[in-house]
């Protein structure tokens, strides 16, 4: 009864898994998504704690409520601008329960083998579902809970070098040890041959060796990953934790776990294929990190920055009719996403079509601008992506840039030796005039030059984004 009520509340939790997964491809249907994530997690919890070889439950509600409560704590402080290191955060702890869940299957595995038949009979739980377990079983079950302790300890250490990167508590430039690759690939040869090992006598010591190696190669292929290609990365690094899941799944029987860990881990390495077509990088090199170097000398950028002030940006304003808006990670950090609204709806209401332009990889998070968007209330049918407005740009009388950099960089179209050589952009220089909103003359988080900032109709708008938009409205509303 217990096994067969599980069963169908795991099922039903799936389904809205599923359903969660599906709605949040849709700004309108994001919301109903996450309540459905949210009520399939309460009940596959709920059900995994009354089920067949639950135990300890009242510690396991503890736990449940402390995390619960760290959890809530942390997401009420977050700002939206340190959503990407939450999220990186989030991964580094999926992969670490899966290396404790693999060395705990280790553990209970070394000591239920030890016993005689008799003391089998009275084990409950896991330890049960193990005594059962015949010598072919059992080797799988090695290579599980190895999987799992590989690809959790290799999310665990690149995420964390995912969050100081992204914090900027680590350097964005792609940075490798001396051997770069090779060492990536003795790591993997040691791997395999620990894995061998273990699998050959059960020891503990091979699986640590494993360990290590997993942990070392996290770590120096995102360390090798520059801070333009850092929403790849963090895609990535979600469809690894999702596999980690599976794995645990796997090692503990879990089926539902195996269901949810491959959700994630197929949709993740889905987004990440998807970005990589946008950004124009191999889904391979994502894979195995060290992408986005340069291949010889830039070109040099001639020119100057012409600065211009919020009337003169408020005039041109004025005497356009159609107006295209691209929002970027320098929006999140000033938090102006309310300022871009209010800027938006007076425009609106002079008559102006106003559209925002949305690059696959802007911010340092899939979707990020889009929830910025949304948050302040943006109408949905006026954020169109990349594909959907980049040829209107001829015809658009104002391109107005906010923070952005990389998305809207000629050089990815005319040097092939830049770091963003052949990636889709932006191409807002085509604008008969082009206002970039940017704090000053630097080049950024990604440390790439932007000829777009040199170009004879663009002029710089400089200051803090939420501030200038602050004087902008000001003198629109006077106008």
């Amino acid at each position: 009864m217990e096994l067969g009520f599980t069963t169908a509340v795991y099922v039903v939790a799936a389904i809205l898994f599923i359903l969660s997964l599906g709605g949040l491809s849709g700004q309108e249907s994001a919301k109903r998504a996450v309540w459905y994530g949210i009520i399939g997690m309460a009940l596959a919890v709920f059900a995994t704690l009354i089920g067949p070889g639950a135990g300890l439950s009242w510690l396991s509600i503890i736990l449940i409520a402390a995390g619960g409560l760290i959890g809530y704590q942390l997401a009420s402080k977050v700002a939206m601008t340190q959503m990407p290191e939450l999220v990186a955060g989030m991964h580094a702890l999926v992969g670490l329960a899966a290396v404790f869940v693999g060395f705990n299957a280790h553990f209970e595995l070394v000591n239920v083998t030890a016993m005689d038949d008799l003391a089998k009979g009275a084990l409950e739980g896991f330890a049960a579902l193990l005594a059962k377990k015949s010598g072919s079983e059992i080797n799988i079950l090695r290579v599980e809970a190895s999987l799992g302790i590989w690809i959790g300890a290799v999310t665990f250490t690149g995420s964390i070098i995912a969050y100081g990167k992204l914090s900027g508590r680590v350097t964005s430039a792609a940075t490798k040890l001396p051997g770069g690759h090779i060492l990536n690939a003795a790591s993997a040869f040691a791997s395999i041959s620990s894995l061998i090992w273990y699998m050959t006598f059960g020891e503990l010591l091979p699986l640590v060796i494993l360990t290590i190696m997993a942990l070392f190669i996290g770590y120096h292929l995102i360390m090798g990953i520059g801070g333009a290609d850092m929403p790849v990365v963090v895609s990535m690094l979600n469809s690894y934790s999702g596999w980690a899941a599976a794995a645990i799944g796997f090692s503990l029987g879990n089926d539902l776990l195996i269901v949810v860990g491959a959700l994630v881990g197929s949709s993740g390495a889905i987004l990440s294929y998807i970005m990589c077509k946008a950004m124009n990088r191999s889904f391979v090199s994502v894979i195995l990190g060290g992408f986005g170097g340069t291949s010889g000398p830039q070109m040099e950028v001639e020119g100057e920055q012409v600065a211009i002030d919020a009337d003169g940006v408020a005039t041109a304003l004025e005497d356009a009719e159609s107006i295209v808006i691209i929002p970027g990670y320098g929006m999140a950090v000033a938090q102006a996403q309310q300022n871009i609204a209010e800027l938006t709806r007076r425009l609106q209401a002079k008559g102006k079509v106003v559209r925002f332009a949305i690059h696959p990889v802007a911010g340092r998070l899939p979707g990020h601008m889009n929830v910025l968007l949304a948050e302040a209330k943006v109408p949905y049918d006026i954020v169109l992506e990349m594909d959907e407005i980049n040829d209107d740009f001829p015809e658009t009388d104002v391109a107005i840039v906010i923070g952005s950099n990389d998305i809207v960089n000629p050089a990815a179209q005319d040097d092939p030796n830049s770091p963003i050589a052949g990636m889709p952009v932006l191409e807002c220089w085509k604008s008969k005039q082009v206002f970039v909103s940017k704090r000053g003359q630097g080049t950024g988080y990604s440390g790439i030059e932007n000829p777009l900032f040199f170009k004879e109709n663009t002029r710089m708008f400089y200051g803090d984004a939420k501030a200038s938009l602050d004087q902008l409205l000001t003198i629109i509303q006077n106008k």
